[in-house]
């Protein structure tokens, strides 16, 4: 290895070291996008229930009909 090489891989390697792993890899991003889908399929069972569904379009005709 050249001295350049030698040179940018002592930086690189102290980076690391300062700054710490600062990234994820694929596999966590893999785990992250499968945990945010499933809170999203919970998130829109919840949402589209009978009794949400329902508080929130009383909401929104009460928004509505309001008098100004």
């Amino acid at each position: 290895m050249n001295t350049w090489m030698r040179r940018v891989a002592r930086r690189a390697v102290a980076r690391v070291r300062v700054h710490g792993d600062a990234g994820m890899t694929t596999s966590e991003y893999a785990v992250g996008t499968i945990a945010a889908c499933g809170f999203a399929a919970v998130l829109y069972k919840v949402v589209t229930s009978g009794a949400v569904s329902s508080a929130l379009q009383s909401v929104v005709e009460r928004a509505l009909d309001a008098q100004f």
